[in-house]
């Protein structure tokens, strides 16, 4: 039996017409929209030639979010945007995702639809508040020829169109008139003194669905005739199927068929259970000559060769590495961070119908422009005969957005193998998840400094080794001279003005399939460069906070200003320790937003407990600051839980050896820390929150452990250094 979609039901008895606007120049490509929208609602009488704004006859108004919300928070940003130029009221406004379509919902930053490196809200700020003001001036001029008044003296509040006479209406009412408007060429759009909505605490509009459970996710979508499918993939990333005996999976119950694909063994039935069964039934010989068959210590040692041999040039400035050599004292340290998964709530999974005369598919695509071409390929279909529908989805922290579609292409692979028409819904368990590889990179950071005789630095190396993440895919273009910035970001332009300065990057090989993981290179270079500063400014016997100050460039002024806000919202007085407490500080920028926390930190055991942290951020305008703070807040608990218990290592031969939260530790609930956020004034446009608070937290936390303890932690997870 086929579910039809709740949130599909209902707009289709609300529906009404797609208010038309033409956007600005630089979006012009987008006209013609109205031919190529589908929605999911039921929307037949859209015909505008964009479509990022609908209302109803009942007043709703919907924003298709080009960007997949997968809880960081578009949903709500955006319609902010559309319901602050229309004069909206917020109970109004509605949030659906839009459809894969490359041409109508290209990320500008990108050029392609996908959603990443926190620039939802900075690539859309203005195309949706132009959306919104060209919807509100056609609305505005329906409502003037029909009450027969000059435009100039009609307003709109809170949802509101009237005229001083008394005439009145709702949005609902004036659609059907104002879609014959001629659209705005290149409607103003407010000064922000004129802003009501932006820059207040709004409720997110997608909370409710799904406190309720009434939000529809991939695992909901049924079809008739579905099947599951699960695929045994091999315990050693980078091995093949060499053969597979399939009879005794055959047998049980529930099983309909047995198909090898590239990715593995995929097993189809009739439920989640009895595929789960038939795949455990297989008996599967894999060819690991491809695989990855070196432990994590066996790859460390090798990084670390590695790294003594220097790497090309990142970034170089001033006389380099020769400031350190003979300086009067050198100071060194090697940090160690592992591979990490990113190990969302909801693990992946997806749905494809396939049909005589093309396919339909649903999934949490966090890359539309990247999935949906893979499917069309694999199966051999028109681009126009296949219709991508994105779903909310249950995290992502960059899983979702794997530049090489292994997902897309495993589910259309899926359909392939079964020969014919047919729906299937694929599912990785999250042992499949944890075992399947795309994680961050193991790295290595090899760094030294030095201080002459009056303490005063003389150099600063940091030598960074790892995988790239961009080369060999379609992201390689992204790198220059072979070089992966993503590889050491944070690294390089840094805040402080170090004088000689060298960062080497040194480009590792592993059949390890290894992906962009929230704030991608952002996570291991702060905590690297911020606990090695923390290091050389103790060595010169400065204060962590006015030490950073005193080093930062006068061009730093964005990171000067959180630095002294978490300081005065700590009350930082200089002192490091406290009675059974210590305090730690941490500033790093990523994604051109600027985050400093300070962390309080007690012994627990040997271990650290982290009582309490300040974040101060500056983001550019504060269009939602509810869900500013709660990304914050979010990104504080992701990072701490990954620094204190995280890793995926692999064992003797390259098997990975962890499973599930059993084995790979995400932080409890009561380990959550009180966290206070404070949001720098700004008038620069905004920025992305999503990724941004997790880099600091590692080295706050881990410069108050060392002011505690006097114990340096340079390999993670803590975990693993407290055992030792």
């Amino acid at each position: 039996m086929t579910q039809v979609l709740s949130r599909r039901s209902f707009l289709a008895s609300s529906a009404g017409l797609v208010i038309g606007m033409t956007l600005p120049l630089a979006a012009r490509a987008q006209s013609g929209a109205a031919a190529a929208f589908q929605s999911g609602a039921t929307d037949e009488a859209s015909f505008a030639p964009n479509a990022f704004v609908r209302v109803a006859p009942d007043d709703t108004v919907t924003v298709i979010i080009k960007h997949i919300e997968f809880g960081q928070g578009p949903f709500t940003g955006l319609a902010t945007l559309v319901a602050e130029e229309m004069d909206a009221d917020w109970g109004q406004m509605r949030a659906e995702n839009a459809p894969a379509n490359d041409e109508l919902y290209k990320n500008l930053a990108f050029g392609m639809q996908g959603t990443g490196g926190s620039t939802a809200m900075a690539n859309s700020y203005m195309q949706m508040r132009k959306a919104g003001a060209a919807a509100r001036a056609m609305l505005v001029a329906a409502a003037a020829e029909e009450w027969g008044v000059p435009e100039n003296e009609i307003t709109i509040s809170k949802g509101q169109i009237g005229h001083g006479s008394g005439k009145s209406s709702g949005f609902g009412a004036l659609a059907e008139k104002a879609a014959g408007m001629t659209p705005p060429e290149d409607p103003p759009v407010k000064s922000a003194d004129k802003f009501v909505l932006i820059g207040t605490d709004l409720p997110k509009l997608d909370t409710k669905a799904k406190s309720t459970g009434t939000a529809i996710f991939t695992m909901d979508v049924y079809r008739e005739g579905m099947q599951t499918v699960v695929v045994a993939h091999p315990s050693k990333l980078g091995a093949t199927v060499a053969s597979v005996d399939d009879s005794a999976a055959l047998e049980v119950p529930g099983v309909e068929a047995v198909r090898q694909i590239p990715q593995g063994v995929a097993v189809y039935a009739r439920s989640t259970h009895a595929a789960l069964k038939g795949r455990e039934a297989l008996s599967v010989e894999w060819d690991e000559s491809g695989a990855e068959t070196r432990s994590s210590a066996e790859i460390f040692e090798a990084f670390s060769k590695a790294a003594s041999e220097g790497g090309k040039d990142a970034e170089m400035l001033g006389d380099g590495v020769a400031g350190i050599d003979g300086s009067a004292e050198v100071i060194e340290a090697e940090f160690r961070f592992p591979y990490l998964a990113h190990a969302p709530m909801e693990p992946l999974d997806g749905v494809i119908e396939v049909r005589e005369d093309g396919a339909e598919v649903w999934m949490g695509s966090q890359f539309p422009a990247l999935d949906k071409p893979t499917i069309v390929q694999t199966l051999g279909l028109s681009p126009e005969s296949v219709q991508l529908n994105v779903m909310l989805a249950g995290g992502s922290f960059g899983r979702r957005a794997q530049d090489t579609a292994h997902f897309a292409a495993e589910l259309a692979e899926v359909a392939r193998a079964a020969g014919g028409p047919g729906s299937f819904k694929l599912v990785w368990t999250r042992e499949d998840d944890l075992h399947g590889g795309y994680y961050r990179p193991l790295t290595i950071h090899r760094m030294r400094a030095g201080l002459d005789g009056d303490g005063k630095l003389t150099g600063w190396e940091d030598i960074v080794v790892n995988q790239s993440i961009m080369a060999g895919g379609p992201m390689a273009q992204m790198m220059q001279d072979g070089m992966d910035p993503t590889s050491y970001e944070g690294s390089t332009k840094m805040p402080y003005d170090l004088g000689n300065l060298r960062v080497g990057w040194a480009q590792q090989e592993s059949p390890v399939s290894v992906l962009w993981w929230r704030s991608v290179g952002h996570t291991h270079t702060g905590y690297a460069t911020e606990v090695f500063l923390d290091m050389v400014l103790e060595a010169q016997g400065k204060d962590p906070v006015q030490g950073r100050l005193d080093l930062m460039r006068e061009d730093a002024a964005r990171d000067r200003g959180v630095l002294e806000k978490v300081a005065e919202m700590a009350g930082w007085d200089g002192t490091k320790v406290k009675g059974d407490k210590a305090y730690g500080v941490a500033v790093h920028e990523s994604f051109e937003t600027y985050v400093a926390q300070i962390a309080e930190v007690s012994d627990a055991g040997g271990q650290p407990r982290v009582h309490r942290v300040w974040c101060a951020v500056d983001c550019g305008v504060a269009v939602n600051p509810n869900v500013i703070r709660a990304q914050m807040e979010g990104g504080i608990g992701f990072g701490l839980g990954t620094v204190l218990f995280d890793e995926i290592t692999l064992g003797e031969g390259g098997v990975v050896q962890q499973s599930n939260f059993d084995s790979y530790r995400m932080l409890r609930i009561h380990e959550m820390p009180e966290v206070m956020v404070e949001i720098i004034a700004s008038d620069a446009e905004p920025t992305g929150v999503g990724e941004p608070g997790v880099p600091p937290i590692g080295p706050a936390v881990a410069n108050a452990w060392r002011a505690l303890t006097g114990k340096a932690v340079t390999e993670l997870p803590f975990l693993k250094t407290m055992e030792a």
